[in-house]
């Protein structure tokens, strides 16, 4: 194959064919001279990525999301130049709903909420327009034990839900959903949706905030020093063009407090349907089971990078067992 002098595909033990039998993820490994230095390596991998380019971005197309192992990326900053070879612009986390602080370049921290605590799945950014279409995450340093990203399918998710619950799914094209939720002006640690929305608008100048955030589709209604955020309706279901399907592109499992989802009630945060509709709580209930049935979970290893197509496939994080844990990420537009 084209890239047959750099990158060989390897299979994993967690791996999930999906509907056209293709491994999801796609894991790709190195074949190079084990002699050569760690300086050497890298440069070899920026290389390739530059020439196998069209390659890795079918193959991304394709499977929706690839895992780098055994690459030597060792920092924040070999995983700054792996970013840069790659040449997608930037995404920038305008109005992003989670703390999080650069590390290198374009190298920032994951979700910075205790790593104790479930994220739930969910397209990074659905809750405005402008969100980016590719994510990379580095481990920096590999959990002990607990702490993986899962990731599925969205299109596996979007026929399942309609097939199992088609009124809701209905309700969901015709309406779209409606976030909301109360930004103090300061962070959060303990929420994994504690921006502030001085973090979130990277202002502390409330007239700036809003013009940021109406930028975005979002009114911002003051409660004292707090923000109540409304966006929406925005889409829950949108068509990817590029693998032409239906996907389950929104932030229903992390926004909905219901019962079904106790575990991360949050009554600073709430999601409904466009035309102000409550979402069923039998629906969602499925919509979860159904995510962790689906989901492909991959033990972190250090150095691993995982690079994800935003607009095919969802991500989360479960609860860290064993420290240490760091995992960074980068967005791409």
């Amino acid at each position: 194959m084209a890239s047959g002098k750099f990158f060989r595909e390897v299979e994993v033990p967690q791996q999930k064919p999906d509907t056209d039998g293709a491994l999801f993820p796609a894991v790709l490994s190195p074949i190079s001279n084990p002699d050569f230095t760690a300086k050497a390596k890298l440069s070899g991998f920026e290389e390739a990525i530059k020439a196998h380019k069209p390659w890795l971005e079918s193959l991304l197309q394709k499977r929706g999301a690839i895992l780098f192992r055994g690459f030597p990326v060792y920092s924040p900053s070999d995983m700054n130049d792996v970013v840069e070879a790659f040449d997608f612009p930037e995404a920038f986390y305008v109005g992003g709903r989670a703390p999080r602080t650069k590390v290198f370049g374009r190298v920032y921290t994951t979700n910075e909420a205790p790593q104790d605590k479930t994220i739930p799945f969910h397209h990074e950014m659905a809750y405005v327009p402008d969100y980016p279409s590719k994510l990379f995450f580095f481990c920096e340093e590999a959990p002990e034990s607990g702490g993986e990203t899962p990731i599925v399918l969205s299109h596996i998710i979007y026929e399942k839900m309609k097939e199992k619950h088609p009124e809701f799914v209905a309700k969901l094209e015709e309406h779209g959903l409606t976030y909301m939720k109360i930004m103090s002006d300061e962070n959060l640690p303990s929420s994994f949706t504690g921006s502030g929305w001085k973090s979130a608008y990277m202002t502390d100048d409330k007239k700036v905030a809003e013009e940021r955030a109406a930028k975005q589709g979002t009114k911002l209604e003051w409660i004292g020093n707090a923000a109540k955020t409304i966006t929406g309706p925005m889409p829950g279901v949108r068509f990817d063009k590029g693998s032409q399907r239906k996907t389950w592109f929104n932030s229903l499992a992390n926004s909905y407090g219901g019962p079904a989802n106790s575990e991360i009630y949050d009554d600073k945060r709430s999601i409904e349907f466009g035309n102000g509709e409550p979402l069923s709580d039998d629906a969602m209930k499925d919509c979860l089971r159904i995510l962790e049935e689906e989901c492909v979970a991959i033990p972190w290893k250090k150095g691993d990078v995982m690079l994800v197509n935003n607009l095919m496939v969802l991500h989360s994080r479960r609860p860290l067992i064993k420290p240490p844990r760091r995992i960074l990420v980068s967005l791409c537009k």
